[in-house]
């Protein structure tokens, strides 16, 4: 560990981009340390409260009981919290640097809760969807003539939610400057899952498998990873708990959310565990926990259901503590990897719990991923989302003059449709200080509406532009 305490000042270095704005505390002194001001700004914003109505793996669901984005990301910010608060308590993580009790626990809760803010609706399906329908208008939207290079047609063919993050949170939640919330580089860093622009992705690294920023950011995160002492293209150590911390929460607490749904029983759920991990120790210790538990349960009063609910949060409660305990141990065995930008595995990938988490993964994928009532309403996300594209896109680019993204636009359906984009969205767009190509800049705006929706205003606004008479492929 001594090799890697030194650099602790500079990966929680809680300096902004712009210094704050000082103004006298209204009721007392303020006491919170910049980095747990950062989980403020973010829980306090808008893109936080739209995740209520984003998809987690079941879009549309009308059970109050089924996790939605907001959920899944209140439950990363907790398990992330849990471990940082284990490593600087109970294991002397960063000992030299005593703000680290406070700074570490809370950097790891605030990109627990900020790191899904850029998904567009219906989950992973709508970035999918995004990038198909740029494929599918390439020849004319992202043709290089257009002034385009290919790293920045990549930002659209890839479409990344991790990107749109970090474009959200530093550029487009606030409107009086360039800024956006104006969080800390510490916690800016952190939340880069993968530092690399989307002509650098490499899928033999895990820190290069996607982008994690489009080039409109690419000076300001070559900015942010030089003043926390990142090398170009290196994962702030902290990420990689983020990740652990996502993993084990869409593995177990989607594995739950099938139960509720009906999809699988904890029984299945134990017996797939079993058969696929074949004797493996984690697992084995798991699961006979949960069913020791469980048959203390069916001594007891319950129906069915509860029986089977009450066994899955048992389960629940000793998977992700197995899970956790893997992360903060793996976590302190590799940080000097991390440190030297050498490690080229994810943690619990690289840790004894490793096979509890691929078949909690292969279960999911089999029986809740898959079933038929989620591909359907996947469909249906599909359908809405080109629509939208298709109708704002011909709002952007339907303008009297070609070169001036505030022109009027040519006709009243245009104008229309122009007006239910978001206003600071299109006040980033038509600023003259905007630096990136006009093309860019026009499919940029695209790419920020649709993604700012939530799954039911998105099916809402491509029913309302149908009534106000939009057709795709007509011209008007």
């Amino acid at each position: 560990m001594k090799r890697t305490e030194s650099n602790w000042p500079r990966w929680l270095n809680a300096a902004r981009r712009r210094p704050s704005q000082t103004s006298p505390a209204l009721f007392h002194t303020e006491t919170r340390a910049e980095i747990e001001r950062d989980y403020d700004r973010v829980l306090f914003s808008t893109p936080v409260r739209r995740m209520a109505d984003k998809t987690q793996v079941f879009p549309l669901d009308h059970s109050d009981s089924v996790r939605t984005r907001l959920t899944h990301s209140h439950e990363v910010a907790n398990l992330a919290r849990s471990v940082g608060l284990d490593l600087v308590f109970n294991r002397n993580l960063a000992a030299g640097l005593p703000q680290a009790l406070r700074d570490v626990p809370a950097l790891l809760a605030t990109i627990g809760l900020a790191h899904d803010l850029g998904n567009p609706p219906f989950g992973h399906q709508g970035e999918e969807a995004i990038g198909r329908w740029f494929a599918r208008h390439e020849a004319t939207v992202l043709n290089p003539q257009t002034g385009l290079s290919e790293a920045m047609r990549q930002d659209f063919l890839r479409f990344e939610g991790n990107a749109q993050t970090l474009r959200l949170l530093t550029k487009l939640q606030l409107i009086n400057d360039d800024y956006g919330l104006n969080l800390t580089v510490a916690t800016l860093a952190a939340l880069i899952k993968y530092p690399v622009g989307s002509d650098d992705i490499d899928k033999k690294f895990v820190v290069r498998k996607k982008h994690g920023f489009f080039q409109s950011e690419q000076a300001l995160v070559a900015e942010v990873q030089a003043q926390c002492g990142l090398d170009a293209g290196q994962r702030h150590p902290l990420t990689w708990i983020l990740e652990a911390c996502d993993d084990i929460a869409y593995s177990v607490l989607d594995a739950e959310d099938a139960v509720k749904k009906g999809l699988l029983s904890f029984s299945d759920i134990i017996a797939f565990l079993r058969h696929a991990a074949d004797g493996d120790p984690v697992v084995t210790r798991v699961c006979d926990a949960a069913q020791e538990e469980h048959r203390r349960y069916r001594q007891t009063d319950l129906s069915p259901a509860e029986l089977n609910d009450i066994s899955m949060q048992t389960f629940r409660i000793r998977a992700i503590g197995a899970l956790m305990q893997a992360v903060a141990d793996t976590f302190l065995t590799q940080l000097p990897a991390m440190s030297a930008g050498t490690f080229n595995q994810e943690l619990i990938a690289a840790s004894p719990a490793r096979a509890l988490l691929s078949t909690l993964k292969a279960c999911n994928w089999q029986h809740a991923y898959r079933h038929k009532t989620v591909l359907k309403v996947e469909l249906t996300g599909f359908e809405v989302i080109h629509g939208l594209m298709d109708a704002f896109w011909y709002a952007i680019t339907d303008r009297v003059d070609p070169l001036d993204p505030a022109s009027a636009r040519r006709t009243p359906l245009a104008s229309y449709l122009y007006q239910l984009i978001s206003e600071n969205y299109r006040r980033v767009f038509e600023a003259p200080s905007n630096p990136m190509p006009l093309r860019y800049r026009e499919a940029q705006l695209l790419t920020d509406m649709v993604s700012g929706m939530t799954d039911s205003f998105a099916v809402r606004s491509w029913q309302q532009i149908q009534e106000a008479g939009f057709r795709p492929n007509v011209p008007y």
